[in-house]
């Protein structure tokens, strides 16, 4: 009876344009309403949402959107699109690549799926299309290839699910994405490059090897920040929310040394990045009581007594994991998607003997390719406002890559070790 109330009322709310995080507080509370006073089910969502942000682990999600911020104005986006045009711009489809590239290695640096596609698709759109690429194929490379980031560390969705599972090392989750985040890279380039040759787009010209020394030489400032942040990390240094300040304190210098901003330029960006935490943290916090009150109800554990009813083959209940979280990836944002459904998919896939490190990352990959669908993918709506173009448009050169990024998640799901391999080889 009770989760029936959740997901109606959840979904009604939704229905007539009631937003996401007000949409999880009502509806948990319409739930509490049912099995306790009204009293004491007001204060206990509150009192849930209050402790539920709790959390040291949460101060590094300010921290890297900050960093975002300051590396979206600090000219490294720049950077990197120039060091990844001399590496890979002579191939078919070149600025294709390039674009994918760039995002790869701005995602990873931001943390930021948004970021990175503001920042790479401004540079790149109107470089692809004065090379020949329509406007559609590039938005939707840009689009795609811009999700890499929240899988590749630092990743703040990575932070998320490592709260919502109960303390899974985010060490290990940042060491586990790296292999799954180059390989969603990789498929995404070669269907880029055979859509390319298909449709004859130009290829560039082989870039001569002081070229990339140099422009390798202009990025390594920026580069250097992921050996700095991941390396403190697994080295014992500092703790993951400590890297993140770290971040900002690494990115405001290197900004000012290379003269892309001025101390005008801080409040804005600090204005910016305070309006971005708060949305993010009341969905924490909107989130985070949901997911007690239906530990409340017991709801988890009756989910794992129903998946365990209909097969207790891991291949199976992955795949229907998968196919659920698929789903609730179009309709859900990222954040309050894996805060609400970790508590009730994680104890089943660990009864079946899964890695729950491994697991984060088949969860966060699912829920990427929902950042570039319709109707609350917001991945989809910045690449296609930046692009100039419309949703429709992007949709036919989106359903190949969207079929890359399925193959890499598939090979991710059964494959353990392209996840676990690393943290493994550093001791998590």
């Amino acid at each position: 009876m009770e989760i029936l109330i959740l997901v109606l009322a959840f979904l009604l709310l939704l229905a007539i344009g009631v937003p996401i995080a007000w949409s999880i507080g009502i509806s948990s509370l319409c739930t509490m309403l049912v099995s306790i006073p009204a009293l004491p089910a007001f204060t206990t969502v509150a009192q849930r949402m209050g402790t539920g942000l709790d959390s040291f682990a949460l101060l590094a999600i300010p921290f890297f959107i900050i960093a975002g911020e300051i590396m979206n104005r600090g000219g490294i986006a720049r950077r990197l699109v120039d060091f990844a045009k001399t590496l890979v711009g002579s191939l078919p489809g070149g600025l294709a690549h390039v674009n994918i590239m760039a995002a790869m290695l701005f995602g990873a640096i931001s943390g930021s799926a948004v970021a990175a596609a503001s920042a790479i698709g401004s540079i790149m759109g109107p470089a692809m299309e004065k090379e020949g690429y329509t406007k559609q194929f590039g938005a939707a490379v840009n689009i795609a290839s811009s999700t890499t980031g929240l899988v590749i560390p630092p990743s703040n969705i990575l932070i998320v699910y490592s709260l919502a599972s109960g303390g899974v090392s985010i060490a290990a989750l940042f060491l586990a994405g790296y292999i799954p985040g180059i390989l969603t890279g990789f498929f995404l380039m070669v269907v880029a490059g055979f859509w390319a040759k298909w449709k004859k787009f130009p290829v560039g010209e082989r870039s001569k090897l002081g070229q990339v020394v140099r422009s390798f030489i202009a990025a390594l400032p920026s580069l250097s920040l992921l050996v700095v942040v991941i390396g403190g990390i697994v080295a014992g240094v500092f703790t993951a929310t400590e890297a993140s300040a770290v971040a900002v304190v690494y990115c405001l210098g290197l900004a000012f040394f290379y003269q892309e901003i001025t101390w005008k330029d801080i409040s804005p960006i600090l204005l910016r990045s305070a309006g971005t935490t708060a949305i993010v943290m009341l969905l924490v916090a909107t989130s985070m009581s949901m997911s007690w009150i239906m530990a409340f109800e017991n709801i988890p554990q009756n989910m794992t007594d129903l998946m365990l009813s209909i097969s207790d083959n891991k291949i199976v209940i992955l795949l229907i994991i998968n196919l659920l979280l698929l789903f609730v990836g179009v309709f859900m944002d990222m954040t309050p998607a894996v805060l609400i459904f970790t508590p009730i998919f994680l104890p089943v896939v660990k009864s079946l003997g899964v890695d729950p490190t491994h697991f984060g990352i088949i969860m966060v990959m699912n829920l990427c390719i929902g950042l570039c669908t319709p109707p609350v993918g917001s991945v989809l709506f910045v690449g296609v406002g930046v692009a100039g173009t419309t949703i429709q448009k992007v949709v036919k050169p989106l359903l190949p890559l969207f079929a890359a990024m399925l193959v890499a998640l598939l090979l991710v799901t059964f494959v353990p070790e392209l996840s676990l391999w690393l943290p493994g080889v550093f001791g998590f």
